[in-house]
């Protein structure tokens, strides 16, 4: 007799950690939005296929980025419209893998349409859940590919007219014509009973990219009451009225019987011949002198930040790139504002002897903060027991947590004393690899001659990493 067990699937967090700001345990999502719904619906169906250790949600620009909150699953973020193509590409490499691609009709159907319709017809054994609210959820309800004749949006306030704006596209019937697709099935979440055809939709879209059949597709009619202006039991009664009425639920393709189950295909991406094989540049002549860091310095996962004009990036790429020559695995990844001097700028860095799992730092062991705003917001973040390094030349203030070990360093003032102060991220570095050990001042200058794009920089670098690395070891 099956058992009724009332919990939070184990494919959910437990408690959203990914999520800025203090409550981690109640969802963003608006009122009677559907996302939460089929987060839900996918994660019982990972509990309950077992797939949760090897699934891979691709998710792009849109409400649909926020599942990597709640689902325990790998992640990737990807550029609007390019779920499909990224997806595609993982499962070759990791065939074993299950991808998914979450995405919104405003993605999938517009600026992404030739990624998914290419993807369909190769037959990519790739999983596709399409959430369509025939809107623009997440930028303030603009017009959609999928939005209704007469439906009023924040670009059509008279309503959508053929003539001007087009028809609705209905992805799932234009998807069926191809040959590659295995399944295909509108669905919605109007009531429990459809919910719970979605439901199983969605665990047949999984199953069969198990069993290696091919591509597969859920579209899912969901409701965005904010969107659409509505109270959330009317969003529901629209969707039955109206969307349904366009938007038909139906199977529009199972070629199951058809297409039987295949073997996955093992590949060895780990052979002795990787290296030859992609060519990679060897270890120039000359070792580096070994460092010996302490054993709470290693594999640290950093965010450096400050404003835009620093050398933030840079700052960064030079800690990556120094513990690339020096033998371990990093990972780099920047993020800036738009304005090209003044702007926000943070980088994530990973640095470590074994294999790294994502590169996305959301707690770091080491915050190197060159301003104030950047402390103010990361320091927070740091893991207790953390390492936070500052400029303080230009923070006043002391560091507000006591649960970590805290380093001021003047950067500004010692770049200023080498005759520029732009040389202060470089000062840094040496900060912290005099503090830690984790990096020999060879790899890192190794490093800046790769880094560093004006090659008469390069002095003035080393100069700045020597004099960081003299102020930590000097106690000064």
């Amino acid at each position: 007799m099956a058992t009724k067990v009332l919990k939070k699937p184990d494919s959910f967090f437990k408690s959203f950690t990914r999520r800025s700001g203090p409550d981690k345990v109640a969802t963003h999502y608006c009122p009677g939005c559907g996302h939460g719904v089929i987060h839900k619906l996918i994660a019982e169906a990972a509990d309950d296929l077992g797939i949760q250790d090897r699934a891979i949600l691709v998710n792009p620009v849109g409400c649909s980025v926020f599942a990597y909150f709640y689902l325990d699953f790998g992640n990737v973020q990807v550029a609007h419209g390019r779920a499909p193509a990224v997806a595609t590409a993982i499962k070759r490499v990791h065939p074993h893998a299950i991808l998914m691609s979450y995405q919104g009709d405003g993605d999938l159907a517009a600026i992404g349409t030739n990624n998914v319709l290419q993807a369909a017809n190769r037959g990519e054994n790739i999983t596709v859940f399409f959430v369509n609210n025939a809107i623009y959820g997440m930028t303030g309800g603009q017009l959609a590919p999928t939005s209704l004749l007469g439906q009023r949006t924040m670009t059509t306030p008279r309503g959508r007219s053929a003539e001007n704006d087009g028809y609705p596209i209905r992805m799932c019937e234009l998807l069926a014509t191809l040959e590659g697709p295995a399944y295909i099935e509108r669905t919605s979440l109007r009531n429990p009973k459809s919910t719970q055809r979605t439901r199983r939709a969605i665990r047949k879209a999984l199953q069969y990219q198990m069993e290696n059949r091919g591509f597969t597709m859920v579209e899912i009619l969901a409701p965005c009451p904010t969107g659409w202006k509505m109270e959330p039991v009317k969003s529901l009664d629209w969707i039955e009225k109206e969307m349904e009425n366009y938007f038909k639920l139906d199977v529009f393709k199972d070629a199951g019987d058809a297409r039987p189950p295949k073997p996955t295909p093992v590949r060895d991406l780990w052979s002795a011949d990787l290296d030859a094989a992609i060519d990679l540049p060897q270890e120039p002549e000359g070792g580096l002198p070994e460092t010996r860091p302490d054993a709470k310095y290693l594999n640290p996962a950093i965010k450096v930040a400050g404003f835009g004009g620093q050398g933030i990036l840079l700052l960064g790429n030079a800690l990556a790139e120094a513990g690339m020559i020096s033998g371990y695995n990093v990972t780099w990844i920047p993020s800036y504002g738009p304005e090209m001097r003044g702007g926000t700028a943070n980088c994530q860095v990973g640095v470590s002897e074994h294999r790294i799992g994502s590169p996305i730092v959301s707690n770091p062991d080491v915050l190197i903060a060159m301003n104030l705003p950047s402390m103010d917001r990361f320091e927070p973040e740091v893991r207790e027991g953390g390492l936070v390094m500052y400029d303080s030349s230009l923070i006043d203030r002391e560091a507000k947590r006591k649960n970590v070990e805290a380093v001021p360093v003047p950067a500004t003032r010692l770049a200023d004393e080498l005759g520029n102060s732009r040389a202060a991220n470089m000062v840094m570095v040496g900060a912290y690899i005099g503090k830690t050990q984790l990096l020999s001042k060879e790899a890192v200058i190794r490093a800046l001659h790769g880094v560093v794009k004006r090659s008469s920089l390069v002095p003035l670098n080393i100069k700045a990493v020597e004099r960081g690395m003299a102020y930590v070891r000097e106690g000064a």
